[in-house]
């Protein structure tokens, strides 16, 4: 049955409905209808919930509830996620699967509290020290956020990793109509912690790091080659193709419709994994394109500069020129990606790559 809901509380509720039986965190806007929906929702169905003291002491939480092979969120935005970096890191190290949601917001340092894409490269790259890699899941509206929330947990489990999923405030914030997905009976992991010494403890200084370090490697190559996730539409003929994810790229795939009706060559690539990034779709594209386009809701361009690289990997025979339309605030229009898009295409803007 499909019934409208705020998104924050459709995505907690997927969280149940996936088998998520604790939830540790503090509470930030845009995220806090999250933890306020699981504080009596999770107890319902015998799962804990727990306002940390701070972020700090969410995602530690987070780590013993992972070691002991329970299904565990926390979420956050901004300086939250900042503060969780040291768990994520080490959650990465333990090979504990966990998944953290953040509903970005925009700004350094606290930042404010509108609604943006700023905090790409620290998700995409590893926010935290080390070597290490989680899988990001980028949905573009409410339903696919709650979509994605099992498979978020399936993949977390495969590998043996964290899955971030970066909302944005608009997300958390928005109502739109959602059918909610099936009961998940929630089932401990086999290797998690079971209180009897089953698996025996390896200390920091009897662990071969350098045989880790190749194994490591190994797993993120698999995770490359078997979990990008995209939707493309129109690469086939297209001059100009469009690159751009979330919400924006939810407006970026109505304006290359719009365009498309108006007789210009466009089409999208709208990744739903930010890592690892799609970059099999890029081989997609028109060998004869003109141009490759990103649309982003930050101050500085970010998305660009995995759009260049793997342009330059797929079509390396030719320079191909990569613009940017970086939207500070919010979520830019059909209009504005139509305005900028006729601009490029003038020559009045200057490539990045």
């Amino acid at each position: 049955m499909t019934e409208m809901m705020k998104g924050n509380e459709a995505i907690a509720e997927a969280a149940v409905r996936a088998g998520v039986r604790f939830y540790a965190g503090y509470p930030i806007t845009p995220s806090s209808e999250i933890m306020e929906y699981l504080s009596w929702r999770l107890p319902q169905e015998g799962g804990s919930f727990i306002q940390s003291e701070s972020e700090l002491a969410g995602i530690n939480m987070v780590i013993g509830a992972a070691a002991s092979g329970v299904r565990a969120l926390t979420a956050s935005s901004g300086p939250g996620i900042s503060l969780m970096q040291e768990g994520i890191s080490t959650l990465s190290d333990e090979g504990l699967s966990a998944v953290v949601i953040t509903q970005v917001r925009y700004g350094n340092g606290l930042g404010t509290l509108i609604s943006a894409q700023c905090d790409y490269n620290r998700e995409t790259r590893g926010g935290g020290h080390g070597d290490y890699r989680c899988i990001v899941l980028c949905p573009a509206s409410v339903q696919e956020f709650v979509d994605l929330t099992l498979t978020a947990y399936e993949l977390a489990e495969k590998y043996r990793v964290v899955t971030v999923m970066m909302g944005e405030a608009t997300l958390g914030q928005m109502m739109e109509p959602v059918t909610l997905p099936d009961f998940v009976e929630p089932k401990r992991l086999p290797w998690a912690l079971n209180g009897h010494y089953t698996y025996k403890k390896v200390g920091i200084f009897q662990r071969d790091s350098r045989k880790e370090a190749v194994e490591l490697v190994e797993k993120y190559n698999r995770i490359k080659e078997n979990e990008q996730r995209w939707e493309e539409e129109s690469l086939q003929d297209s001059d100009y193709v469009f690159i751009s994810y979330g919400v924006p790229g939810r407006s970026t795939l109505g304006a290359v419709r719009a365009l498309r009706a108006q007789g210009e060559k466009v089409g999208i690539i709208r990744p739903i994994t930010a890592w690892p990034f799609p970059e099999k779709a890029f081989y997609h594209i028109n060998p004869k394109v003109k141009g490759i386009i990103t649309v982003e809701a930050n101050a500085t361009g970010q998305l660009v500069d995995d759009a260049a690289l793997y342009t330059k990997k797929a079509l390396k025979e030719r320079n191909v020129p990569v613009y940017d339309m970086a939207c500070v605030f919010g979520t830019p229009t059909l209009q504005s990606i139509e305005e900028e898009y006729f601009k490029i295409k003038a020559g009045e803007r200057k490539e990045v790559y």
